[in-house]
C-alpha cells in the first residue's frame, strides 16, 4: 500500500481536502480550527461556504453594541432606505478594494466614520482615522465615494441634500449590523460577504439620484 497522503499543515492526520487558500492537502481538523483565523479562506471556498450554513454566531447582548445613545426608528430606516442601500454598497466596495480587509478592519473604519459624522451633526469639523492602517484605507476609499455620491446628488437635485444626521444615523444602523452579522474570527468576513445577500441589485443608472452610485 503506498503512503497516505498527510496534511499540509499538522503533517500528522491524512489530508481530505484542497484548500485554495494554501494551495495544499489539508485535514479537516486543520481546515475547521484554521478557517478565517490562520487561513485566509477565499469566499468562494466550497467548505467555507458550507460552514456559514451551519455557523453559530456569537451570542451578543444588544446593550453592547456602539453607540446605544442614537436612536434608529423603523420609520427612519424606511424614510432613509435608499441612503442606506447606497451607504451599503460604498461599504462593500471599500471592503472589496481594500487588500487585506476582514470585517474587524470594517468595525475600526465605522468606529471612525460615525465619529466623524458625529461631530459634524454637531456643527464642527473633524476627522477621525483608525490607527489600524487597513481600516484607515477603507474609511479613505467610504470618505471619496460618499462625497462624489453627494457631490452627484447636489448636481442633480439643487432642492435636494444629504444630511449629516441622516448619514450618521445609517453608518450606525450598519455598524451595528456588523457587531451582528460578525463571527468574530480574526480574518473572518461574514458581514463583508452578507452585504452581497443584504443589498438588492444596483438601480437603473437613470433613475433617482438616490439610487446613483459611481465608483471607481
Amino acid at each position: 500500500m503506498g503512503e497516505k497522503n498527510l496534511c499540509g499543515v499538522c503533517d500528522s492526520r491524512p489530508a481530505r481536502r484542497r484548500c485554495p487558500a494554501l494551495n495544499e492537502e489539508i485535514c479537516a481538523v486543520c481546515c475547521g480550527t484554521g478557517r478565517e483565523q490562520t487561513i485566509d479562506c477565499p469566499l468562494d471556498c466550497e467548505y467555507l461556504r458550507d460552514a456559514r450554513r451551519h455557523e453559530k454566531l456569537p451570542p451578543l447582548d444588544p446593550k453592547t453594541l456602539p453607540n446605544v445613545e442614537i436612536e434608529i426608528s423603523e420609520r427612519f430606516m424606511e424614510e432613509h432606505r435608499q441612503l442606506t442601500i447606497v451607504l451599503g454598497r460604498l461599504l462593500l466596495v471599500a471592503a472589496v478594494e481594500t487588500p487585506g480587509a476582514v470585517d474587524l478592519d470594517l468595525r475600526d473604519a465605522l468606529e471612525a466614520l460615525v465619529t466623524t459624522y458625529k461631530t459634524a451633526a454637531s456643527g464642527l469639523i473633524y476627522e477621525s482615522r483608525p490607527a489600524n492602517s487597513i481600516a484607515a484605507l477603507a474609511t479613505d476609499r467610504f470618505t471619496r465615494d460618499l462625497q462624489r455620491f453627494r457631490e452627484d446628488v447636489a448636481q442633480r437635485s439643487a432642492a435636494h441634500s444629504i444630511r449629516d444626521k441622516d448619514i450618521l444615523g445609517v453608518l450606525v444602523f450598519w455598524q451595528r449590523t456588523e457587531y451582528t452579522r460578525s463571527n468574530g474570527r480574526r480574518k473572518g468576513r461574514a458581514f463583508i460577504e452578507s452585504l452581497y445577500a443584504l443589498l438588492p441589485p444596483p438601480p437603473d443608472p437613470a433613475g433617482s439620484p438616490g439610487g446613483i452610485v459611481t465608483t471607481g
